[in-house]
């Protein structure tokens, strides 16, 4: 019974063995170089031609132009001041209001170009802002009103920044370019609050520390060879504030804020005129 099992195994592959061209020789007889019968050879070519092909490093055939040469140094200035005066003004909400406003920010700046459009240097910036509101009312609805008087508000702040700006032209023109300026800002300042008068005068003192990282991009137009027009606007930043106030000498209270974005800041515009020396 094995036996014939065994047969029932064998007979399959013999007989398919001698169905290949030259019979039983072609299982046991073969030339070195030269496939067996009835099997396609590969040829040698093959398998080179199947590897995939290097591909060539891609380059941008980017031209760039030299804007602000190394060894260059650039100082400018901006100066903001603005003024106003309310008499029996009416805004919305807000009627019969009186009182002056003023404030003033100048910001000087130097910058030394270590590589071609490549410049490290500071600004330092001092601001002083006064409100003084003799009377003005809130009027919510017909029957929701309030009223207020005598409220003065005197500050300063004053800040020092490191900067690095990087150029680049416009094309290849060199009358118009872009720069990216790094910024990395240190400052304080102090105010002062008063409301009512006479026996119920109240006030209170502030003074405050920020810190402040941010990328502020921004547009350069050259008058001529020396002197340039700048705008510049933040974008993205982050920003840490604390501020201390002491409310008439006797309460004492703590206030701190922390802030990052990544926004057009219309507050942080700014308009100056820069010397290239």
């Amino acid at each position: 019974m094995y036996m014939t099992r065994l047969s029932r195994l064998i007979t399959p592959l013999l007989l398919a063995a001698f169905a290949l061209p030259g019979g039983a020789q072609g299982l046991s007889e073969h030339t070195p170089g030269v496939p067996p019968a009835g099997i396609v050879a590969m040829p040698d070519s093959l398998a080179a031609d199947s590897l995939p092909a290097v591909v060539p490093e891609f380059k941008r055939k980017l031209e760039s132009t030299v804007f602000i040469p190394k060894g260059q140094w650039a100082c400018g200035v901006s100066v903001n001041y603005s003024q106003t005066t309310q008499n029996d003004y009416t805004f919305f909400i807000l009627e019969h209001l009186n009182g002056d406003t003023y404030s003033f920010k100048i910001s000087p700046m130097v910058v030394y170009f270590v590589k071609d459009d490549l410049g490290l240097g500071g600004r330092f910036a001092y601001s002083r802002a006064l409100t003084k509101l003799e009377s003005a009312d809130f009027v919510l609805d017909s029957e929701t009103s309030y009223n207020v008087e005598n409220l003065y508000r005197l500050s300063h702040d004053y800040s020092a920044m490191v900067i690095m700006r990087n150029y680049f032209s416009l094309g290849k023109s060199k009358r118009f370019g872009f720069f990216n300026e790094l910024q990395l800002e240190l400052g304080g300042g102090q105010s002062k609050l008063m409301n009512g008068k006479n026996e119920s005068l109240t006030g209170a003192y502030e003074t405050n520390f920020h810190f402040n990282v941010g990328i502020a991009p921004g547009m350069c137009i050259f008058l001529n060879n020396y002197s340039a027009m700048e705008v510049n606007v933040g974008v993205l930043g982050f920003g840490l504030n604390k501020t201390k106030q002491i409310n008439d000498r006797i309460y004492e209270s703590h206030r701190k804020s922390e802030s990052a974005n990544f926004r057009i800041n219309l507050f942080s515009i700014m308009f100056g005129m820069t010397f290239y020396l």
